[in-house]
């Protein structure tokens, strides 16, 4: 459940948790997020969204404190590129990933295990990464359709 946080005053920008119906500081938003809590932040006068910038907010802050997170370079590369760096960098992540389940699944072969089993480790690899796609394409065209429910909406 995504947890709604109210954003109020000009310079200051006290921050209401909605849940707890209490002000909170925004290392307790950073700390919510690292523990697996989705937020989104919206202004109290507008009602506008202000997630992104609330949590671009925390990533300097945390930055600030010492607590760098991300490279230089790649502060870099999402600057220039916009939201196509991360994409590319999960994207990356993840071929690192199935690169060392690969790898391990070789190491594995060596020690003790089976080919047959590693065989069978690696189709159901692959079945895994199929069933992903899937579900990637699936969200992918849900979203489409959304998108394009609401233009109809709007341009009627």
């Amino acid at each position: 459940m995504i947890r709604l946080i109210k954003r109020y005053g000009g310079t200051s920008r006290k921050l209401y948790d909605t849940e707890e119906s209490r002000y909170v500081a925004l290392e307790e938003l950073s700390a919510w997020i690292r523990a697996g809590q989705e937020l989104r932040v919206v202004d109290g006068q507008s009602g506008d969204d202000v997630t992104a910038q609330t949590l671009a907010q925390s990533i300097y802050e945390d930055h600030r404190r010492g607590g760098a997170t991300f490279s230089v370079a790649f502060l870099h590369q999402a600057i220039r590129r916009g939201s196509k760096a991360v994409t590319e960098g999960f994207g990356q992540v993840q071929g690192q990933v199935q690169h060392l389940v690969r790898s391990s699944l070789d190491h594995l072969a060596w020690s003790g295990v089976s080919r047959a089993d590693a065989a069978l480790l690696q189709r159901r690899l692959a079945e895994l990464e199929a069933t992903l796609s899937e579900f990637e394409s699936t969200l992918r065209t849900r979203n489409a359709s959304r998108r394009s429910g609401a233009l109809r909406k709007t341009t009627h």
